[in-house]
């Protein structure tokens, strides 16, 4: 099977909460790898701007009146989101720890594996 196959099979068998569940896998990966590794430059900036275009596109999508989710849990997301963006100045600026990115991603699996 080639790779474009493959790809195409992977996205009509997963549903939007597993696409989630491995996008945010990834990044918090890659989160816990600028922090061990102690990155700095470049890849810091490159992960932590990943990080937060993910948790702004996931405010984008509960700011839309056709979600289906909850309205409390929308709200919620887009405060998380809020406070991502916030805290990854801080970051960037005041050299924050990553951690709490990472939990709170954690976090954000945990909820969409527990209600997968």
């Amino acid at each position: 099977m080639s790779l474009k196959a493959y790809q195409n099979a992977q996205q009509i068998a997963e549903d939007p909460r597993q696409i989630e569940y491995r996008l945010f896998g990834q990044v918090t990966g890659a989160l816990m790898k600028v922090s061990r590794d102690n990155a700095k430059g470049r890849e810091l900036i490159e992960t932590l701007d990943w990080n937060r275009r993910i948790w702004q596109a996931m405010s984008g999508d509960c700011q839309d009146d056709h979600n289906r989710l909850p309205a409390p849990i929308r709200a919620k997301i887009i405060s998380l989101a809020l406070w991502v963006a916030r805290y990854t100045r801080k970051v960037v600026r005041q050299h924050a720890p990553i951690e709490p990115l990472i939990q709170v991603n954690r976090s954000i699996m945990q909820g969409l594996e527990d209600r997968g």
